[in-house]
């Protein structure tokens, strides 16, 4: 029981850094492009401030 006990917490513990681990720059680039973003500053910019969406679709 001791035993289980032990590799639940450790189990626990390496959940809890990856939940806390910053994804690097590209990792987020490339995610703003799977939200129809050019890169994560222009997601930013129109999740928080008061650029429209559309203007990441302009031609």
């Amino acid at each position: 029981m001791e035993k289980n006990h032990f590799a639940l917490k450790k189990l626990l513990a390496a959940v809890e850094k990856e939940l806390l681990h910053k994804p690097d720059r590209k990792t987020l680039d490339r995610l703003s492009l799977l939200a129809g973003f050019q890169n994560w500053d222009s997601f930013q910019d129109a999740l928080h401030g008061d650029v429209s969406a559309d203007e990441n679709f302009r031609n």
